[in-house]
Parts: structure tokens; C-alpha cells; sequence
């Protein structure tokens, strides 16, 4: 049992949910504080990132840029992102939005929005994701007005959410992902996370990686790392919480763990990753992490997308069930997935021309190929989540 959990035989409600969980959260602050992995985006004398931040990051498996994104462009993806929410579907199984208009994406080859349950926690303990997610988080009690269906997911913003492209053209944070997975890096997928307040579902606490647990040539790296861009502050009652170090571990018994703990989702040694809007955190995908049911007020849209280096990709097969599983991610399907990051890096430019411009690698030869216009925005942007690259 959770030590915030249902212990009359009713739900919990939200207060008592929160109330359950702040001196844990206050305990949890503490702990991140003292280790100090934050503060702004800086690079080395040879234009990488600098080796004191990849030094922690690679020690600890995180770290959050501060002040990234400036408030410009902050304004920008908050527009698009809430235009994506007012867009969708108005349940899991509609083809209209709430005002009645046919609902964004219904034309893309796969639908960009996934639902939960208020305050659920969806994946926790079943066997969705490759059962990832084998233990379940708190799950409180919804207001009576609550609706159905809130939406928990939002895919593929680089097609959806025009400033989402530009910020995946992104020269600091592309400057990172070189640094950490080599001039040839490649992508992974983006996904938003969205925390509604009050409403919000958890994330059981889970692993990323898939496919790489039992290679030989395996290491901390291996399965790559997600960066987060925060929308709006991630508070102590909606944020991400990981365990440090533990992407040194290898494969986790996650359900053993918190058996250890008494079967509370506590875990002692985690830490909360606060966040004021414009922040990046990033996060090695082998981190145990996870966050709660959001019984908070406060609103957090997490844009998320991560980097792979081009080795442990080639040749892999596809994982999570995001496609058909005997998919194997070869020469031209890595090229057609990178390409959306050259197109971005175009779009980029062409709406902040004084900024300085990423060169990625691959396709320092074929810029002129992939300029951001309505040819690419068909042929690489279009339904280019189905390409994602999932290990």
C-alpha cells in the first residue's frame, strides 16, 4: 500500500492526495538542491558543452538549463500547444473538438493525442509500453464535474505546432545533443506532456530504454536522452521526479523496489525537477523517474524530445509498440527521421536569421535540399512521427 493511499476503502481525494505527499515533495527539493545539477546552458572553449555540465549530467543522469528559452518564443509555443488542446478531439473516440469543428489530426496517419482517466495513472501496472510501468501509482479521486477523458498526450508537434518545428531546430540544445551523442546523433520522438490541473494523470515510475538492456557493448548511454521544455513552471505538485545515478544501474526490478520501500511510490532516494517556465531539463532515458497524478492547481505542458546516438539505432529493431515490431531501423529510415531536424533547423532560421545556426553533420552537404517550405513540409514533416526511432 502507498503510504498515500486509500486506507478507509475510499479514494483519496485531491487535497488529501497533496496533503499526502508534501513533506515528501519538500524532502525531495532538498535533496535536488544539494546536489546542484542546474543553472544556464554553457559551453566550452571548443563550442561543446561545457565539461562541468557533462560531467554532472553523465554522474547523475540530469541536469536543468535555466532561462533557455526566452519569453518570445515561450509565447509562441504556449499559443500553438493551447490551439492543440482546444483542437482535440473532444473525447478518445470523437472526430470533432468541443466547439464542434472536425478535430486536429483526424487526417494524420496516426491520431497525435492519447487520453486518460482524471488522475489516473494509465500504464502503471499493465503491460502497455512493454510493461515498463509494472507498478501503479496513487490514483485520487476526480472532482464529481470532472470530464471522462482529458487529454494526456500530444504527439508530433513539428507538424502540428509550427513554433514546435523551430524549436527543434534549436542551436543550444542541438549543440547538446552533439556533445553527448556525436556529430552524427539522431532523433527519437517528441511527445507533450500535459498535466491539467486537478486532472492530470501519473506516470508510474518506469525505465525508457528497450532494446539495449542486454547488449554486450552496453553503458549508461546507450538508450539515449530526453530533453523537456517547460511551458509553464513545473512546481512541486506536477513535476518530473527521477532517482539519480540510476541510469548506471542497468535494468531496475522497479516493482521490487518499491516493495523494498514498504509499497510506497516514495521512493526515498528521487528528486523533484522544479522548473520555472523557459527551463530545459534533460534526462538520460535508463533514469528510473516518473511523477504523480497532478492534484495541484498548477498547469505543466512539458514539450519532450529526445536524442540517440546513430549507432545504437542502425540495425535496431523497433521498439515500444509504436509500429509493427519487425520493423528494423536501417540507413534510409534514419536519414528520413533526421531530416525533420535539418528542416527545423531551416524553419529556424528563417524566422530568427540573426541567431546562430546549427550545422548538424549529416546533412551539412544537402542544406539546400531540406530549406523549410511547403515541398519539405510534405515530404519530411508530414505524418513524420510514424518514423520515429524508438529503442
Amino acid at each position: 500500500m502507498s503510504e498515500i493511499s486509500e486506507r478507509s476503502g475510499e479514494p483519496l481525494t485531491k487535497e488529501a492526495h497533496a496533503e499526502g505527499l508534501r513533506a515528501y515533495r519538500e524532502a525531495g527539493q532538498k535533496r535536488e538542491q544539494a546536489i546542484g545539477n542546474r543553472g544556464p546552458l554553457r559551453l566550452g572553449d571548443d563550442g561543446k558543452l561545457h565539461p562541468d555540465i557533462l560531467e554532472a549530467f553523465q554522474t547523475q543522469g540530469f541536469y536543468i538549463f535555466e532561462g533557455v528559452i526566452d519569453a518570445d518564443e515561450i509565447a509562441a509555443l504556449r499559443h500553438d500547444a493551447n490551439v492543440m488542446l482546444e483542437r482535440a478531439p473532444v473525447n478518445r473516440d470523437a472526430k470533432v473538438d468541443a466547439q464542434g469543428r472536425p478535430a486536429l489530426g483526424i487526417d494524420y496517419a496516426r491520431l497525435p493525442y492519447r487520453y486518460t482517466k482524471p488522475l489516473a495513472d494509465p500504464w502503471g501496472g499493465t503491460a502497455q509500453l512493454g510493461g515498463r510501468h509494472p507498478t501503479q501509482m496513487t490514483q485520487p479521486k476526480p472532482e464529481a464535474d470532472a470530464p471522462e477523458d482529458v487529454v494526456f498526450i500530444m504527439y508530433s508537434m513539428c507538424q502540428s505546432m509550427p513554433a514546435g518545428l523551430r524549436l527543434y531546430g534549436h542551436p543550444g540544445l542541438l549543440t547538446v545533443a552533439e556533445s553527448i551523442n556525436g556529430t552524427d546523433f539522431v532523433p527519437f520522438n517528441d511527445a507533450i506532456f500535459v498535466k491539467q490541473p486537478g486532472l492530470g494523470g501519473s506516470v508510474s515510475w518506469h525505465q525508457d530504454g528497450v532494446t539495449h538492456w542486454d547488449s554486450t557493448d552496453w553503458d549508461p548511454g546507450i538508450h539515449g536522452f530526453n530533453f523537456q521544455v517547460q511551458l509553464y513552471p513545473a512546481t512541486l505538485g506536477n513535476c518530473l521526479w527521477v532517482v539519480p545515478g540510476s541510469h548506471k544501474l542497468g535494468r531496475i526490478d522497479i516493482k521490487a523496489r518499491v516493495a523494498a520501500n514498504g509499497g510506497s511510490e516514495q521512493l526515498p532516494d528521487a528528486v523533484p525537477l522544479v522548473c520555472e517556465a523557459g527551463d530545459v531539463t534533460i534526462v538520460n532515458r535508463q533514469m528510473l523517474h516518473g511523477s504523480f497524478a497532478n492534484s495541484s492547481p498548477d498547469l505543466r505542458i512539458s514539450l519532450t524530445f529526445g536524442f540517440h546516438r546513430r549507432q545504437s539505432v542502425l540495425g535496431a529493431k523497433a521498439a515500444l509498440a509504436m509500429e509493427d515490431d519487425n520493423v528494423t531501423y536501417d540507413e534510409q529510415r534514419v536519414f528520413e527521421r533526421s531530416a525533420v531536424v535539418q528542416v527545423a533547423i531551416d524553419a529556424r532560421y528563417q524566422d530568427r536569421p540573426d541567431e546562430p545556426r546549427f550545422d548538424y553533420k549529416p546533412f551539412s552537404d544537402l542544406q539546400d535540399d531540406f530549406r523549410f517550405n511547403d515541398e519539405t513540409f510534405e515530404q519530411v514533416i508530414k505524418n513524420y512521427h510514424t518514423k520515429d526511432l524508438a529503442i
